[in-house]
């Protein structure tokens, strides 16, 4: 198995494609090896100076703190992603999540979920993050950022001038989108 890593616009941060599938329901991020079971991800979690892992469906974004070196801690997380594939396990996450459920949002959040989910988490997931909608209130839309995009230098930018003048453009109503 040949584990490819890529960079994304966070240098703390680099995107782990194993070549089979990671996630088979829905991103997750993990900050903590205690909320997890799941071997692999303990794993990386334990390895000095990684500070938390974003899992989507065909690949890992690995986070770390700004001291440490990607070639310190790079061939350890290949070697843990190689291990776990190679005793023939199909996925990293395969059990179902709390997702947001479409009937309790409102009709202007459906709006903004979808707009979300079709033009922006891909972008995003491209950079080895995630975008998760929070909620709507008085015209301010509140996003999580996950994985690579939480704590990238360009973030804020991307928020502002990307999401939110997306946002605007389709439904007037919103005035500004701010990430929690």
């Amino acid at each position: 198995m040949f584990v490819q890593t890529q960079k994304t616009p966070n240098p703390n941060s680099l995107k782990f494609l194993p070549g089979k599938k990671v996630s088979l329901n829905g991103s997750y991020e993990i900050l903590n090896k205690n909320e997890s079971n799941n071997e692999l991800i303990r794993n990386i979690l334990s390895i000095n100076g990684v500070t938390g892992i974003f899992l989507a469906e065909d690949f890992l974004s690995v986070n770390k703190k700004e001291e440490t070196n990607w070639e310190d801690l790079k061939h350890i997380i290949i070697s843990f992603i190689n291990e776990y594939y190679s005793e023939g396990r199909d996925s990293v996450i395969s059990s179902s999540k709390e997702n947001i459920l479409q009937n309790d949002l409102k009709e202007i959040e459906k709006k903004i979920v979808k707009i979300l989910e079709t033009k922006v988490r891909p972008a995003v997931e491209r950079d080895g993050g995630d975008i998760i909608f929070k909620e709507y209130r008085n015209g301010v839309v509140t996003v999580k950022l996950q994985g690579s995009c939480s704590g990238c230098p360009s973030s804020t930018m991307t928020l502002k001038q990307g999401v939110q003048n997306l946002l605007c453009h389709y439904i007037p109503e919103i005035k500004e989108v701010i990430a929690v």
